[in-house]
This record gives structure tokens, sequence and C-alpha cells, in this order.
């Protein structure tokens, strides 16, 4: 950066550039010499003296030869092999997954949003279930719609069952309703039944914005069994920062909400002490009518990272978190929509503009 300007637009492929992991790995490409098919599985670059940046030598292997045999190697010249500029039906993805094995899912997503539509969708099948759930809960509405479209029925039935309920259920609100109503009957019935729930409440009300699956636990639980709960990996931080105490049944609805464990005041008692001890009782529950302003009021105004939902009945429903929220408070096209150039000379420490 020499200008002291940081361009953070989105990127925009322009028609004459190629995306090397996105478009050339696993290409089925020609060797010159013999004109067998062969398998791009990396590129090497080198710069050149105007200091652009080109492929001069691709890795290939060709097909195996038996079950479980891999195919020999080559590294060749990039003018050994042919084929890179013409269109091609049903391009993998292995070797292109394997790069971004460990990559952050909204890393992904973005990476995911770059691609032709083609290649989008060709990526996203080669995900297995729970990945491509995590990456499509992070993506637009209008990409989750195009890659569910692509995939069979079955299969995108048990991506939604992978999905976190709230983001299933706004997929679902998305689609057609003899569409969205075909894949919940192929789905699990106990999977489909919170999603059901969950669609007759309004986009914008806590019913609408909550989860079905919070941490819940009876009131005789122990401080070490909420602690091995809130571990478990599939939960995200706001919903791993309480639990929630209930009477049975433990699934939502539950019986009789409680009140509230919170993850800091459990890391202080005893394993041996029972969750009833520590309940927070002071924090009120939310109806499901509640709006999406008094809701976002509520969590700022009691510094809480997710709220409980109950029915009239004070049945535990769900739990709308502060990342529920801000999804519904951002403009909708906030994941891929253009920023303006920032200043960094021009940011003060507190993170105000000079001058303001």
């Amino acid at each position: 950066i020499t200008t002291g300007l940081v361009n953070i637009r989105r990127f925009e492929q322009r028609p004459t550039e190629t995306l090397v992991l996105g478009e050339l790995l696993d290409r089925t490409v020609t060797l010159v010499e013999d004109g067998s098919r062969v398998t791009v599985e990396d590129v090497a670059m080198e710069q050149r003296r105007n200091r652009d940046w080109s492929i001069t030598k691709v890795f290939v292997r060709r097909p195996g030869k038996g079950l479980r045999r891999r195919g020999e190697v080559l590294t060749l010249a990039w003018d050994a092999v042919t084929g890179f500029s013409l269109a091609e039906e049903g391009q993998g993805a292995a070797n292109l997954l394997a790069t971004f094995e460990k990559m952050n899912v909204a890393d992904l997503a973005t990476m995911l949003q770059d691609l032709s539509p083609k290649r989008r969708v060709e990526v996203a099948a080669a995900l297995d279930d729970e990945r491509l759930a995590d990456v499509l809960e992070e993506l637009p509405e209008d990409v989750q719609v195009e890659i569910l479209g692509k995939l069979a029925e079955e299969r995108a039935a048990d991506v939604l069952e992978a999905m976190q309920p709230d983001d299933a259920a706004d997929l679902l609100s998305e689609l057609p309703q003899h569409e969205a109503e075909k894949l919940l009957e192929l789905m699990e019935p106990d999977e489909a039944a919170p999603l059901r729930r969950l669609l007759e409440y309004s986009d914008d009300s806590a019913g609408g914005m909550m989860t079905t699956e919070p941490v819940v636990l009876p009131p005789d639980a122990t401080v070490a069994e909420a602690l091995a709960r809130v571990r478990q990996p599939e939960l995200s931080p706001a919903l791993a920062a309480q639990v929630y105490v209930c009477r049975p049944p433990m699934e939502t609805p539950t019986g009789k909400f409680i009140g509230i464990a919170h993850i800091q005041r459990l890391l202080r008692e005893p394993p041996s002490a029972l969750v009833s001890g520590v309940v927070d009782t002071a924090i009120e529950p939310l109806q499901v009518d509640v709006p999406l302003a008094d809701v976002t009021h509520y969590l700022a105004t009691y510094n809480l990272v997710a709220v409980p939902v109950v029915d009239d009945n004070d049945h535990l429903l769900g739990a709308v978190t502060v990342d529920d929220v801000l999804d519904h408070l951002l403009p909708e096209d906030w994941r891929d929509r253009d920023h303006v150039e920032v200043d960094p000379l021009d940011v003060t420490e507190g993170g105000g503009s000079r001058g303001t």
C-alpha cells in the first residue's frame, strides 16, 4: 500500500480473467504430446519483468488404472497442455476444497460468491452436508436459493437438517410454498417440526428470529454437566454463553421455564453444584410476537448475547441470539455490498474520523 488508501470493494472478475484456484484446479485438460486427458491438481506462477503474474507450470495427474491406484503425476510447462479455455461439464472440486480445508466458513462463503454460478454449484455440491450447511448460513439469500435449487431434493433436505433451525426456516421462506413443503416432507419429522413452527411467526419477531435448539437442562443437573454441554464445538458463542433451566421435557417446547445459568457463574462454582442454585431469574423471557426493535432494545439494555422466548404458559420455545438480531438489523446485501474507500490515516484511535 503506497497511497495510504485501502480499497475494500468486493472483487469483481473481469471477462478476460481466470480464477486460478476457483476455475483451474480439478479441471480436465489434454496433453499436447500424446492427447491423453489429465486432471490439474496445482499450478506454479512467476512474476514477469512488468510485474504481472503468469502461470508457468501445471501439476497434473493421469487417471488411475486400478480401484485404489492413483495415476502418474507430471509437472509440465503451461503450453504443454490445452483445454483451459473450453467449457467443461461437471468439473470436480476435490483439489480446490483441499486448498480451503481449514478456511473459516465465512471466508469460504466469500470465495464461493466470487466464482461463476456454474462453478459455485459444483464446489458447493462437493462439500459434505455439515460444511455446506455452515457455508449456506453465511451466504446472501439469493445465493442460498440458487445453490439449494441445484441439489437433488433428498440432498437439499439433508442440508436443511444440518443447518441451524432459524437459518433453515429463513431459507425455506424464500422458496415457493410448494417447494418448501416438499423439502419439509423429505426431512425427518423431528427435524421438520421446529421449522414448521418457526415459519408460523413473522420474520422480524422474536419467534421468527429465535433458534429452537438452545442448551436446556433440568434444575437437578450439575455444573459439570452444564459445562460439558456448552463445550460442544457446534454451538455458537452466543448459545454457549448460557444454559436454559427448565422442567421436563428438555426439547423445545419444554416444560416450565425457570431461568438462565450464565457461563461465567458456572465457571466459578464447584462441578458438583446444581444449576438450580445459580439460576438467574431476573431475566424476563420474551413472547414470540415481540418485534425486532424491542428485542434489540432488551438485549442492549441488559447487555445480553441471547434472550429466552416462551409461550403463554412459560414453556421455553427457543432463544434469540445477538447474531440473529444483527442479521435482521444490517442491510440485506451487507455480505456482498461495496464499501467506500477508507483512508486509515484519517481515522482516529477511538474509531471516529478526524474533525468529527
